[in-house]
């Protein structure tokens, strides 16, 4: 028996095209990369104030137990990935779909196809940017500068898309298309 077209398996898969186009859309994108550096480092200073400060504590609790307690000392490093992990699981999956620095910036994170961020999706973006970071330094950067999305390599693995939120794109917007 001869097979003069292509067989079907069962199995069909429908590509949901991308949410944000850039052609259509550039207000959605236009200087998100430098805003999401700032923002980056908003949170960074989020991340650590509370470190810093349970650093001080274990200090003076060492202090008062003549020195028993900086064996507490050992606790920051899991704490840390822990306070990582949950602020941009929670920042990220509220419904601003952002962390404390992008609102501060006027973005927003996104799935490629539109949807809002949820925790799980926060906590694993937070997860393979340090990863991607640690590996490939900071050539993950280069990434932006070359793709119309202004997405970074960790955004592309995850699957999300950065924007301006909507009252910045909105103002952005050319005046004939409002």
């Amino acid at each position: 028996m001869t097979n003069s077209g292509p067989s079907q398996i069962g199995v069909t898969v429908d590509a949901k095209p991308h949410a944000y186009d850039p052609v259509t859309n550039p207000e959605l994108f236009e200087g998100v990369l430098g805003r999401r550096l700032i923002a980056f480092i908003i949170d960074l200073i989020v991340l650590a104030v509370p470190l810093i400060v349970a650093s001080i504590g274990i200090f003076i609790f060492g202090l008062i137990t003549l020195g028993l307690g900086w064996a507490l000392y050992w606790l920051l490093s899991p704490a840390s990935v822990i306070w990582a992990l949950f602020y941009y699981g929670y920042t990220l999956g509220s419904s601003a779909s952002a962390t404390l620095g992008m609102r501060a910036m006027d973005l927003e994170m996104r799935t490629w196809y539109g949807g809002p961020m949820y925790f799980l999706l926060g906590a694993v973006h937070a997860v393979v940017f340090w990863v991607t970071v640690s590996v490939l330094t900071p050539f993950i950067l280069l990434i932006g500068l070359f793709n119309g999305r202004k997405r970074l390599l960790h955004d592309m693995l995850v699957g999300t898309v950065l924007i301006n939120n909507p009252a910045r794109a909105a103002a952005l917007r050319p005046r004939s298309t409002r």
